[in-house]
C-alpha cells in the first residue's frame, strides 16, 4: 500500500513539473524585450546581500564575468578609529563608459544592524547607476526612484548558456609534523539554472579525510580514513507568490555512515506565508516531503539487514526576518521512517542577532537535534581506534552544539575618519 502510495505521489511530481516548465517557457518569452538594453554591471563586493540588491535595483543587468561588464563595482572596507567601518564603491567604466569612473562613500557605526547596512548599500549604487543608466535606453524609465513591472524588468537578456551556470571547485588542505600527517580533499561540480519560476541544481562531490598516527610507545602506526560521495539533483518549480512544488534525486555512499551505495528520491511540496518576492526581509516556509530510499550497507545493521528499501516524510517549518533591529532565523525538522513512526529525528535551529541597546548587540547560533533513526549504525560497532578517530558514526539519542557572543561598543559618536597606519 505504501508503494502504491508513493508512486502516485511521484507520478503527480512529474506531471506538476512539466506542467510548470511549459508555463514558465511561455513566460520568459514575453521578457526580452528591454531586457537588452539594460546596463550590464559586474559587482566584486563579497559581502554584499546580492538577492537584496537584485530585488531592490532591477534596472541594471548583472552579469557573472567582468568582461562582459560595461560597469565593474568594487567594494572595499577599512575600520574606521571609533570601531565602525567605511564602505568604499568605486564605479570603474568599461567598453562605451571606459574611463568614466566614480567614487562613493558611507561610513557604518559597530552597532548598525545587517538590514541598516544593506540599505545604505542600496542607496548609494542606485545614485552612482544613475549617471551610467541615463546613457542607455532604459534611461526614459527612470525618474527619482524606478518602479519596474513584468514588461520592463531586465531580469534575463539573450543568453547562449540558457541562464546555467557551471562551477568547477577542488580543495586540499595538508598539515603535518613528526607523530601526525593530516589530508583532507574535497571536490566538487555544480550546474544550476536560476530563473524567476524554477530552480535546477545538479552537484556532484567527493571528500577524502586521511590521518596517520605515530605512536612510540608501543611502536605502532594507526591510519584512519573516511571518505564519501554524493550525486545529486534538485528541481523547484514555481506555482504562485506562495506555493512552490520540486524534489530532489541522490545517489551517495559513506563510510563514515555504513553505506556502500544508496540512492533516494524526495517530491516536495512547499508553502511560503510571505510572498517569494519578500523572501530577502521576511519568510515563513513550511515544507513537507515523502520519498523512498534504498540502501546497500557496508557492514551488517543493527538490525542485521545488508540492504534494504525505506520510505519517509519530512516536513520544515522555518522563520527568518530582518529588521532594523537585527535579524532571527529559526527552524523545526522533523522527520520519520513510514514503516516505524519510532524510528525518526527532530531538530531545533536558532540565529538570533539583535541590538539590544545602542552600543550593545547580541549573537545566538545553535542547535539541538533528536536522533532515533539511524538504521545504517554496523552490528559490529566501532573499535577504540575508529572511536577515537572518528571514522564511524556513533549510536547517540542527541547532538547539539551552539555559541553566543556579546558586543558592547562606547566613545565617540563620530565614525568618518579613516586613519590606515601600521594596518589598521
Amino acid at each position: 500500500m505504501i508503494k502504491i502510495f508513493a508512486f502516485k505521489t511521484f507520478a503527480s511530481f512529474l506531471i506538476a513539473i512539466t506542467i510548470t516548465s511549459v508555463v514558465a517557457a511561455q513566460e520568459t518569452e514575453k521578457k526580452d524585450s528591454l531586457r537588452k538594453d539594460a546596463l550590464n554591471v559586474y559587482f566584486n563586493c563579497p559581502n554584499c546581500d546580492m538577492d537584496y540588491l537584485k530585488k531592490e535595483i532591477t534596472f541594471i543587468n548583472y552579469v557573472r564575468d567582468q568582461k562582459d561588464a560595461q560597469l565593474y563595482i568594487l567594494v572595499t572596507s577599512m575600520n574606521t578609529g571609533s570601531g565602525g567601518t567605511e564602505y568604499s564603491i568605486y564605479f570603474i567604466g568599461q567598453k562605451e563608459f571606459l574611463k568614466k569612473n566614480d567614487t562613493l562613500k558611507f561610513s557604518t557605526s559597530p552597532d548598525d544592524t545587517e538590514d541598516k547596512i544593506r540599505i545604505m548599500y542600496n542607496q548609494k549604487l542606485k545614485i552612482g547607476l544613475i549617471s551610467y543608466v541615463s546613457k542607455t535606453p532604459l534611461a526614459k524609465d527612470i525618474s527619482i526612484s524606478f518602479q519596474s513591472n513584468e514588461e520592463t524588468n531586465p531580469g534575463d537578456v539573450k543568453d547562449p548558456w540558457k541562464n546555467w551556470v557551471f562551477n568547477l571547485y577542488s580543495y586540499c588542505y595538508i598539515s603535518g609534523e613528526e607523530s601526525i600527517k593530516y589530508f583532507y580533499n574535497y571536490s566538487s561540480i555544480d550546474a544550476t539554472k536560476v530563473t524567476e519560476k524554477k530552480r535546477i541544481d545538479f552537484n556532484a562531490y567527493y571528500s577524502l579525510n586521511k590521518t596517520k598516527y605515530k605512536i612510540s610507545d608501543p611502536d605502532t602506526t594507526i591510519i584512519s580514513r573516511s571518505n564519501s560521495k554524493t550525486i545529486s539533483a534538485l528541481y523547484v518549480g514555481s506555482l504562485g507568490d506562495h506555493w512552490s512544488i520540486g524534489g530532489s534525486a541522490d545517489v551517495y555512499s559513506s563510510t563514515y555512515s555504513n553505506i556502500d551505495i544508496g540512492m533516494s528520491i524526495n517530491p516536495t511540496i512547499e508553502y511560503n506565508l510571505f510572498k517569494y518576492s519578500e523572501s530577502t526581509r521576511r519568510q515563513l516556509r513550511f515544507n513537507y516531503n515523502i520519498g523512498s530510499e534504498w540502501n546497500r550497507y557496508i557492514d551488517t545493521t543493527i538490525f542485521n539487514k545488508t540492504k534494504e528499501n525505506l520510505y519517509t516524510q519530512s516536513i520544515k517549518i522555518a522563520y527568518k526576518v530582518i529588521e532594523k533591529w537585527g535579524s532571527v532565523q529559526t527552524s523545526v525538522t522533523g522527520s520519520t521512517y513510514l514503516h516505524d513512526f519510532s524510528k525518526n529525528s527532530l531538530a531545533f535551529y536558532t540565529s538570533l542577532s539583535v541590538r539590544l541597546f545602542k552600543g550593545l548587540s547580541v549573537n545566538l547560533n545553535g542547535q539541538v537535534q533528536l536522533i532515533r533513526n539511524q538504521l545504517y549504525l554496523p552490528k559490529a560497532g566501532a573499535t577504540s581506534e575508529e572511536i577515537l578517530t572518528q571514522q564511524k558514526q556513533l549510536a547517540t539519542q542527541y547532538s547539539y552544539y551552539g555559541n553566543i557572543g556579546l558586543t558592547y561598543t562606547f566613545g565617540s559618536i563620530y565614525n568618518n575618519i579613516v586613519n590606515p597606519r601600521f594596518g589598521y
